[in-house]
């Protein structure tokens, strides 16, 4: 299930991507399929134990283009261990609401990323949010938790004041936010309860076989309850150098 939407932020083969905070993976198994130079960064090594062994696997069954390559790297977002203007694109995917210092890991995205480059960042929206905590304690108390809640505008400003142009915005997962608001009202850690498993067979059925009916009802319901906002962004070319082609054709 994919947050980011690569119409919108386009890959290309070869590029240098990093997929910050990657998770399970869901982003750089994408960016990879589309032939890019990814790097699958985050602090859980369990997690990135499992990212690996799925990048052998795509390769081994031919999923992947031949001159694509796929890397896991363990480390903290506010010291991101990278050269200055080394990656094409950056992915920070549902990853900014748990980290307190969120500018400096803000600052660290921009310092990795070169002149011209495209940054996507998605978060979950406010209202969804808001009524998950509202709900549930333990929804946002548990370690490793989310710790803040942002508006849309806040996002941006924050990382408008980094030093990053603002490129466009669009909510996600609009079928998904009943299902967190049903789990945090019969327990998070519920999964047996009847209607947590009922809808969480709605979503899966969905996302297996995506009907029409329930990605036209999506379609509606993202803009006014969609469970994630991805807003995407551009690292300024340097001061006085021109922007060239590289840095313009993916633009929103």
């Amino acid at each position: 299930m994919l947050t980011v939407d690569f119409q919108r932020f386009r890959v290309t083969p070869g590029e240098r991507v990093l997929d910050m905070g990657c998770g399970a993976g869901r982003h750089a198994f994408e960016l990879y399929r589309r032939g890019a130079n990814v790097v699958a960064f985050d602090l859980d090594a369990d997690e990135l134990a499992g990212v690996e062994k799925m990048f052998g696997a795509m390769r081994l069954e031919g999923e992947v283009p031949e001159a694509a390559s796929a890397e896991t790297v363990r480390g903290d977002a506010l010291a991101l261990p990278f050269p200055d203007d080394h990656f094409d694109k950056i992915i920070a995917s549902e990853v900014l609401e748990h980290i307190p210092d969120d500018m400096r890991a803000m600052t660290e995205l921009l310092r990795v990323l070169r002149p011209g480059g495209r940054l996507a960042v998605t978060v979950p929206s406010w209202l969804p949010e808001r009524v998950c905590w509202a709900l549930s304690e333990d929804y946002h108390t548990a370690p490793g938790g989310h710790v803040r809640i942002y508006t849309r505008a806040e996002l941006e400003a924050k990382l408008k004041a980094t030093g990053f142009r603002v490129n466009g915005h669009h909510h996600a997962h609009g079928l998904h936010a009943p299902y967190w608001w049903i789990k945090c009202a019969v327990g998070v850690d519920n999964d047996d309860h009847p209607l947590a498993k009922a809808y969480h067979q709605v979503l899966v059925w969905d996302i297996m076989k995506r009907p029409l009916a329930t990605r036209l009802a999506e379609r509606v319901m993202n803009p006014l309850i969609g469970k994630s906002v991805v807003v995407y962004f551009t690292k300024p070319a340097t001061p006085g150098k021109p922007v060239g082609e590289r840095e313009t054709a993916d633009a929103v």
